[in-house]
């Protein structure tokens, strides 16, 4: 027996939050294949690059509400 669209988003809401984003990622997985998997090798390999830089203390750091200010005024334009 099939399950239904509404009977399995009832279902997936009474997942816990991490439950629920585990059942993202192997949704997304499901429709990316291994084109995911790439994506999130190359996130890590960036990260990695991002903290050993920040490590050497070779990383420009930016104050996040410096961050936000600039977004609100360059989102107002």
């Amino acid at each position: 027996m099939s399950m239904t669209y509404t009977e399995a988003e009832r279902q997936a809401r009474s997942l816990s939050a991490e439950e629920r984003a585990q059942l993202v990622d192997t949704l997304l997985e499901s429709l990316h294949g291994s084109g995911l998997s790439e994506v999130q090798a190359a996130w890590a390999t960036e990260i990695e690059r991002r903290v050993a830089a920040y490590e050497r203390g070779e990383a420009t750091l930016v104050d996040a509400e410096e961050v936000f200010a600039k977004a609100r005024r360059v989102g107002g334009q």
